[in-house]
């Protein structure tokens, strides 16, 4: 028999927008799962920039989410809400959320849950979904990225990035990265990646070039923006795709139309948080054809820079703003 489901329980809430400090536990009632969705125990919950966004009051969640913060977690189901299917309480699932990651029990569409993959813990099982939701669906969706071309990904060492590198050459492409510090850049290579790319001592777009033979890279995963955008699409082969998926050094760019029209190139991009359950369900269904062989044969593997317990959520926050973490944070949650 599972254990009885509490009326509250532990959350962290934003008491207002600000600074890691704002970050505060405290006691919320316990939600119920409605039709569709599955009630999980969380054991463990990603930390990811769009947490910090929304701490600072820069990105609220989605109409109908819950304003507790947290894309994504790990546990054990303990309850069904109507019309579940495919599951049932005691499986362990992690699971992409639009909001209320921290916290001991998350209410979750069941269509976004995936089965923990063989031989991951439950922390590692965390760091994924907000990742491998968001690197299928801008590098294979949106940069319709193949076998045999070249992929530059800006940010390798970050949660996002470690993935991608590992998921592109995985799938057969050569990657590129750039990161901000030769150990980043050791890692990067370590994961798969064919050159690594200090960008504090190296200009990338020659790099690039150099690499290339003058060609440019097929792909661009971009989450940095601002002035960098000009630059991709100088080292961008002719037919290439650019995605932009976050905006650290600016959310607006000048960019050069006539390079673009003469290279025929593509500039994409997207948002995951407030799409509807159906799509991200669907993204779930490829990820466990496409990606789940991948983790469990070990070609895969979220790598996690540190853990915090729930409570210190706010020394998370900090250590991820800090940036010098390689790979994911994680929140546990016991």
């Amino acid at each position: 028999m599972s254990d009885p489901i509490p009326p509250t329980m532990r959350a962290i809430e934003i008491t207002k927008p600000g600074g890691p400090e704002v970050l505060t536990l405290v006691e919320r009632p316990t939600p119920g799962p409605g039709p569709g969705e599955v009630l999980v125990r969380a054991h463990a919950a990603g930390v990811n920039r769009p947490d910090l966004l929304q701490r600072e009051g820069n990105y609220p969640p989605p109409p109908g989410a819950s304003d507790i913060p947290g894309l994504e977690l790990a546990g054990r189901v303990v309850k069904l809400g109507e019309a579940v299917e495919g599951l049932r309480e005691g499986d362990s699932v992690c699971a992409l959320v639009a909001g209320g990651g921290y916290a001991d029990y998350a209410a979750v569409p069941a269509v976004q849950c995936l089965p923990i993959p063989a031989g991951l813990t439950m922390v590692e099982a965390a760091a994924l979904p907000e990742t491998v939701f968001t690197c299928w669906t801008n590098l294979i969706d949106g940069g319709r990225l193949e076998e045999g071309e070249t992929l530059l990904v800006h940010g390798g060492a970050s949660g996002i990035g470690t993935i991608a590198i590992q998921l592109a050459a995985a799938l057969g492409a050569r990657v590129f990265a750039t990161a901000g510090s030769d150990e980043k850049c050791e890692a990067c290579r370590r994961l798969g990646a064919a050159l690594a790319i200090n960008y504090r001592t190296e200009d990338f777009v020659a790099a690039v070039k150099q690499a290339t033979g003058g060609k440019g890279v097929d792909v661009v995963l971009d989450m940095v923006g601002g002035d960098y955008v000009r630059r991709n699409i100088e080292a961008m082969a002719p037919g290439g795709r650019h995605v932009s998926i976050a905006t650290q050094r600016g959310a607006e760019a000048t960019i050069p139309i006539f390079r673009i029209m003469m290279k025929r190139l593509i500039l994409t991009g997207s948002t995951l948080r407030a799409r509807p359950a159906a799509e991200k369900g669907a993204i779930a269904a490829a990820l466990r054809l496409n990606v789940w062989p991948l983790i469990e044969s070990g070609r895969l593997r979220p790598q996690i820079h540190a853990t915090f317990p729930l409570a210190r959520a706010a020394d998370a926050h900090r250590t991820l703003e800090a940036g010098n973490h390689i790979g994911k944070i994680v929140l546990t949650i016991e």
